[in-house]
């Protein structure tokens, strides 16, 4: 590979990290081309080089971002027994740390609002990213038929994004951490 290809992989590859960055502690509307350039140390008039076109971009981040929470959620949760695998992935999502650090967590939280409200170019992605989740999740619950594992993983998605969602938008009150509890609790099934 030439060094000029190598480069240009590179550059490309700061770029989303940026917007990787810049959509889940912003949103959509936070990741400006300018600002993502800016976040990459590059200019913006490289972006058209790399995507053509903003909505181009904000696809790809997350797609990326979705991917890499997947990746975090089932992380050797094939070890763990099935029984308890989906209070696995709600403590993992549902904690302290996700919450306090959207910058590396879950890209839903910051999006999902703009997408229904001012961005619907991006339901698609986004319909494909949660449809992946709960694909992924399906594969790891303990009940018998199909339906009922989709169910539950789609329920679950929605506890979890509401949850982490209602738990970031009052951090740094005690309300915070009982939210984050309490759903917890609700998805093991204590009511």
């Amino acid at each position: 590979m030439s060094a000029k290809v190598e480069q240009k992989e590179r550059t490309h590859a700061a770029i989303i990290a940026s917007a990787c960055k810049l959509l889940r502690e912003k949103g959509v509307g936070g990741a400006r081309v300018a600002d993502v350039m800016s976040g990459a140390g590059l200019t913006v008039g490289g972006f058209y080089a790399h995507f053509p076109s903003k909505e181009a971009l904000v696809d790809a981040a997350i797609r990326r971002t979705a991917a890499f929470m997947r990746g975090k959620l089932f992380d050797r949760l094939e070890e763990k027994p099935r029984e308890v695998r989906a209070e696995v992935v709600l403590k993992r999502y549902l904690s302290a740390a996700h919450r306090d650090d959207p910058a590396n967590g879950c890209p839903m939280p910051a999006i999902v609002g703009e997408v229904t409200t001012s961005v619907p170019e991006h339901r698609e992605v986004l319909a494909e990213q949660i449809s992946e989740l709960a694909e992924e999740l399906t594969k790891h619950l303990a009940k018998d038929d199909a339906a009922s594992r989709r169910n539950t993983a789609l329920g679950m998605i929605a506890l979890m994004y509401g949850g982490i969602s209602l738990a970031r938008a009052v951090k740094g009150t005690a309300l915070s951490d009982e939210i984050l509890r309490a759903c917890r609790a609700f998805g093991r099934g204590e009511r």
